[in-house]
């Protein structure tokens, strides 16, 4: 199950969002720093999300032996979920700003990143870690798993650091080659701006295909 639940956390790290904030960062006045509070503040959010939804599969009786036609019920739900997203990431219309500068439109967001000071940072962080399909479905894979309570513990913490792979792996290679790093992110930087629509929905179709398949046959079996 641990494995299992490792497997979902990697597809709930397809974040093209998280990792262009986190190359930005990378190449602010205070590169370290200000990515640190960006990661702090990622694994607060995604902690507490894997606290919340492991606490609610225990509440709902999800975890019971008896209870496996509402788990892959859920898995089923939460892949259809995931490509009715996909389905409209695909499908919106890229949104122009007033006069045709993209710029000239920034919400809350680029308000944030564009003034990286530590609670900026921290709260970014927090804001781009929202609930995802493959997050509920990793830690779902541990409250069902009728492991001890530390086990259970160090299957949330295994998740977390995974879904958080976006921010710290960037960092322990910048922290090995700064310069390199830099060169590399600032062109892969554009070539992910270029493409994080279609990463976006391959991510979401993938993680949807994938849960859909094991709800269905998780159901008939």
């Amino acid at each position: 199950m641990l494995l299992e639940a490792i497997g979902f956390a990697f597809l709930a790290a397809i974040n093209p969002t998280a990792l262009l904030i986190g190359a930005a960062y990378l190449g602010s006045a205070n590169p370290r720093k200000t990515v640190v509070f960006y990661l702090a503040g990622a694994i607060i959010m995604t902690a507490a999300l894997g606290v919340v939804f492991l606490v609610a599969i225990r509440a709902g009786g999800l975890s019971q032996v008896g209870h496996r036609t509402p788990r892959y019920g859920l898995r089923l739900g939460l892949g259809v979920a995931a490509l009715v997203a996909g389905v409209v990431v695909a499908r919106r219309k890229p949104k122009a700003a007033p006069g045709g500068d993209a710029s000239a439109k920034q919400g809350r967001m680029a308000r944030l990143i564009s003034r990286p000071s530590p609670l900026a940072a921290v709260a970014v962080g927090i804001l781009v870690f929202y609930p995802s399909a493959g997050l509920v479905a990793a830690v779902q894979a541990i409250g069902t798993s009728h492991d001890s309570l530390g086990l259970e513990a160090l299957g949330v913490a295994l998740v977390v650091l995974v879904d958080v792979l976006t921010i710290w792996a960037p960092l322990l290679v910048y922290l090995i080659a700064p310069d390199a790093t830099t060169r590399t992110l600032r062109a892969f930087d554009d070539w992910l701006r270029r493409n994080k629509r279609t990463i976006t929905v391959v991510g979401l179709a993938a993680v949807g295909v994938i849960l859909v398949v094991n709800g269905s046959l998780g159901l008939a079996a």
